[in-house]
């Protein structure tokens, strides 16, 4: 059958518009097409529409690319720009730097015989930044470390925690130069309190050990292995290892020698093996070779100090020199000091007061003035001269030591009886007048290096006082010629004798015969430089002169005589200024002279300031010091008697003969 169509629907067409017209047509337009209507389909589920990936794609590339370029201008900078302050920040917590101390140069005698050296030591330090709570895990570590610290280092406790506790450190000494034995029982109490901290740990404790951070060095330390032999020239070392007096100081750069460094990896305060590490060596110092005989040199200290202790003195030295070289061969004085323990020194004590001390020299300054008229021809040692109790001169009246009746001394006498009067009487005859007479004394003074520094450039050495003439007082005038009114130091006046020993020739006086590099090379010491002060022939008058002192029974140094030997001497009585207050208070006792006379070799001076018990004239207390020191010095260096006469000059004269 055919099916039937349903039947349609009448939908209601648009209004029209007024006029009868058709909406959408003009009159007289053609007829619009009639629309044909059809069903809209069913509507099914609504379909979404996705956005393009690109955009996001893009989006999250650019987050990544500036993260990576963050990261990339940070490595850059790291790596490149700040890589040397990170790299010091890292060694600073990884990296330990320490000094290795130079070995200082040994200072020997002539023969090589060592008089200071250096021991193997331990500098004692520590790392602050281990006893910090953060790594040690304890707040009290600093105190445990230094209260078992302080009694074997000998230490202040509180000074050791102050140490220990020093902020943004690490690395600090505790106690420097210590012996081996010191460290090697730090080391094993550091060992026992490690084992102890490792049970601690395993059952659960802390496990801290308050040592961990306490560590050593390799050092040097300074002995001197004769104690107090020649203290005063060698000097000491002082704490911060450097010299403090004598040679010692004189020499430091050359002995020092130039210290190393070196660095290492370390973690939790021990090395690590295979870590980096790199060292500067250090370069040993300089071995100083001096002029001393050590054998000498403990004889003429021995000598010193028995009588310095005897006499009830304030000090005493002696000096013994080469009389052709002007070497000097020993250079003692007492009291002095140990070198090892400064503790039990005596402040006064610790330099060298033969060359520091500035006295008034007495009737040893003689021979200068002797020198003086004998080379100005003034005199002969025949020559007349009367000698009454009192001279007066200028405001003052002059005498002798003793009281005596008017004498008739020759030249020679009035040396060997060691006449005051006598020596003012035969200075008056250097000039036409007194000040011309003061000016030519003076001219003799300096070149026989009074006033003027020895040329040794020891520290603290003193030039001694002798004020230009026209500024001589009145009794300085008459006093110079006997040795009163100027002032000289002890190897000033061995070195006047050596130069009446040596012909007339004065050679500067020399402490240091060489130097011994770290190459092993020997460098001899500079040249002395030598003057001459009289002709060979007023030298050998005068040393003839010379042993009537000690020969002649009217002599003054008789007590300095040495069977075999031809000796030349001369005593000295000064009166003394204190240096505390500056007035006259005591005597300077002495003795100067050289052997054998024909052949003369060794010098030995002898001087001691303020005796205060028994005799204090020179002859009776520095004679028999010279005459032991002496004697002793000929046998060491094997000097033999030379066997000829001695002359005998006359010592006084028959008023009365007319000669």
């Amino acid at each position: 059958m055919p099916s039937k169509e349903p039947p349609r629907r009448r939908v209601p067409g648009p209004a029209r518009p007024a006029g009868g017209g058709r909406p959408g047509r003009a009159r007289g337009a053609a007829p619009a097409r009639r629309r044909t209507y059809r069903p809209r389909p069913p509507r099914g589920p609504r379909r979404l529409k996705l956005g393009s990936p690109k955009p996001r794609l893009r989006f999250v590339a650019l987050g990544l690319t500036l993260v990576v370029l963050v990261f990339a201008v940070r490595l850059l900078q790291v790596q490149a720009v700040d890589a040397s302050a990170y790299t010091t920040r890292a060694d600073q917590n990884r990296v330990l730097k320490s000094t290795v101390a130079a070995e200082r140069g040994e200072i020997t005698d002539r023969s090589g015989v060592p008089l200071a050296a250096s021991d193997d030591a331990y500098d004692i330090t520590a790392d602050p930044s281990m006893f910090a709570p953060a790594f040690s895990k304890a707040p009290d570590t600093p105190e445990r470390a230094a209260a078992l610290l302080a009694p074997i280092l000998g230490v202040d406790q509180a000074a050791l925690v102050q140490k220990l506790k020093t902020p943004n450190s690490r690395y600090t000494v505790l106690a420097a130069r210590q012996t081996p034995q010191v460290w090697n029982q730090i080391k094993d109490l550091k060992n026992v309190l490690a084992t102890k901290a490792s049970k601690d740990a395993a059952a659960g404790g802390p496990g801290t050990n308050p040592l961990a951070g306490v560590f050593d060095e390799e050092s040097t330390k300074r002995v001197y292995p004769n104690g107090d032999l020649a203290a005063g020239i060698l000097g000491f070392v002082n704490g911060a290892g450097h010299g403090a007096g004598g040679i010692e100081s004189m020499l430091d750069k050359q002995l020092a020698g130039r210290d190393g460094e070196v660095s290492y990896t370390q973690s939790g305060g021990r090395r690590v093996p295979t870590g980096s590490s790199s060292e500067k060596p250090a370069v040993p110092g300089t071995d100083v070779q001096l002029t001393i005989d050590r054998d000498i040199q403990w004889e003429a200290q021995r000598a010193i100090s028995d009588q310095v202790e005897k006499s009830k003195a304030d000090r005493g030295y002696v000096v013994v020199q080469n009389a052709r070289t002007g070497e000097v061969l020993a250079m003692a004085d007492a009291p002095g000091f140990d070198p090892n323990d400064l503790s039990k020194a005596g402040a006064d004590n610790l330099g060298n007061a033969a060359l520091q001390d500035a006295y008034e020299p007495g009737s040893v300054a003689k021979i200068m003035t002797m020198s003086a008229v004998l080379q100005q021809k003034a005199a002969t040692p025949l020559t007349h001269v009367v000698v009454p109790n009192r001279l007066h001169r200028g405001d003052r009246l002059f005498h002798d030591d003793i009281d005596h009746p008017t004498e008739y001394l020759t030249l020679n006498g009035v040396l060997a009886k060691s006449s005051n009067i006598g020596t003012i009487e035969a200075a008056g005859h250097l000039g036409g007048t007194q000040a011309q007479a003061n000016k030519v004394l003076y001219s003799y003074l300096r070149k026989f290096g009074i006033g003027q520094p020895t040329g040794l450039a020891f520290p603290g050495e003193t030039q001694g006082l002798l004020a230009k003439p026209g500024d001589w007082s009145t009794s300085q005038q008459y006093t110079i010629p006997f040795g009163q009114g100027l002032s000289i130091n002890a190897l000033q006046a061995a070195s006047v004798y050596s130069t009446i020993a040596n012909g007339g020739v004065r050679v500067q006086p020399t402490l240091v015969k060489g130097t011994r590099g770290p190459d092993g090379r020997f460098t001899p010491g500079p040249a002395p430089r030598k003057t001459r002060v009289v002709s060979p022939a007023t030298a050998r008058t005068v040393g003839t002169m010379l042993e009537s002192v000690v020969g002649d029974v009217e002599g003054t140094g008789t007590s300095a005589k040495i069977p075999g030997y031809r000796v030349a001497g001369k005593t000295g009585t000064a009166n003394r200024v204190d240096p505390k207050t500056g007035r006259y208070r005591g005597y300077t006792a002495s003795f100067a002279g050289f052997a054998p006379v024909d052949k003369p070799q060794i010098t030995v001076y002898c001087a001691i300031q303020n005796p205060t018990r028994g005799s204090y004239f020179g002859g009776s207390i520095c004679g028999p010091i010279f005459k032991k020191v002496m004697e002793f010095s000929l046998k060491t260096l094997q000097v033999p008697p030379t066997g000829s006469a001695p002359a005998r000059l006359p010592v006084t004269f028959d008023p009365g003969s007319g000669d």
